[in-house]
């Protein structure tokens, strides 16, 4: 398994340049079609006929554009072997959460209350997409720089299928790492008797070498997270993502929201 299509979102972010080089490294590096995806802000729920909207339309596309166009020379300087840009009439959220569907990663930037462009945004667009997808969302934090790609990945694993989803997700960024650390914070009974031993046994044979840890259970793991991260030099984190939806917006689990607003690392995530 490989990645072969990689979508990310391109918008006028001060992140954008950062996510975009991101991306496109990464397909280079896995030899995959990488799309830029813009979206006009318009959803695809408001009626077609309305005369406020259509007179920004075209003003709308020609702001995208712009975008769009240093999505092409960053793929281009990147050595991208294949990579087509989009520009859709929809909401950020939306169209990514179906876009996600024909992929087999997203890539997108946590959400920077700062960021005028996160203004029009309707929640954090990263927990929208990882629980609409269907797919492996990976985030990058909007602080600190990230020269290497998964050279040091983190696990974090308890047993359930968010977390064996993310795995399964992240596996082609796993093996070419070589190595990686697994921390196990409270696993689920349903996860085996020795659950970090067998996912290191599975992921050997995908010859992938692992360090497990077995941490306590922590009031606040989401901190506690971090913190191995931190300490690990993490350049990589793996991991479920938990929630419910409810009229389209997340109630995310305790540890997902935390990962969400306090990441250091890029966050591989999936539900």
């Amino acid at each position: 398994m490989s990645y072969q299509t990689i979508v990310v979102h391109v918008d006028h972010s001060v992140h954008a340049d950062a996510r975009i080089r991101y991306a496109a490294q990464l397909a280079e590096r896995c030899g995959a079609h990488l799309v830029g995806s813009a979206f006009s802000g318009i959803s695809r729920y408001v009626e077609a006929g309305v005369e406020v909207i259509l007179a920004q339309q075209a003003e709308l596309r020609a702001h995208n554009e712009a975008a769009l166009a240093r999505f092409d020379t960053i793929a281009a300087a990147e050595g991208v072997p294949s990579h087509e840009r989009r520009y859709t009439n929809d909401d950020p959220a939306g169209g990514l959460v179906l876009q996600a569907r024909y992929a087999d990663l997203v890539v997108l930037s946590q959400t920077d209350p700062d960021d005028p462009a996160a203004a029009h945004l309707a929640g954090p667009l990263p927990a929208q997409v990882v629980m609409g997808g269907g797919r492996p969302v990976l985030v990058l934090p909007y602080a600190g720089q990230f020269a290497t790609l998964a050279r040091r990945p983190l696990v974090a694993w308890d047993g359930s299928l968010e977390a064996t989803r993310a795995v399964a997700g992240a596996l082609p960024l796993l093996r070419a790492a070589g190595t990686l650390d697994i921390v196990l914070f409270q696993p689920s009974g349903a996860a085996g008797r020795d659950p970090g031993a067998d996912l290191a046994l599975y992921l050997a044979r995908h010859g992938v070498q692992c360090t497990v840890h077995a941490e306590p259970l922590s009031i606040n793991g989401g901190v506690a997270l971090l913190s191995l991260a931190a300490d690990l030099q993490t350049d990589l984190l793996v991991m479920g993502a938990y929630g419910n939806a409810r009229l389209r917006e997340m109630l995310l689990g305790g540890v997902t929201e935390t990962i969400l607003d306090s990441m250091t690392a890029p966050v591989l995530m999936a539900h």
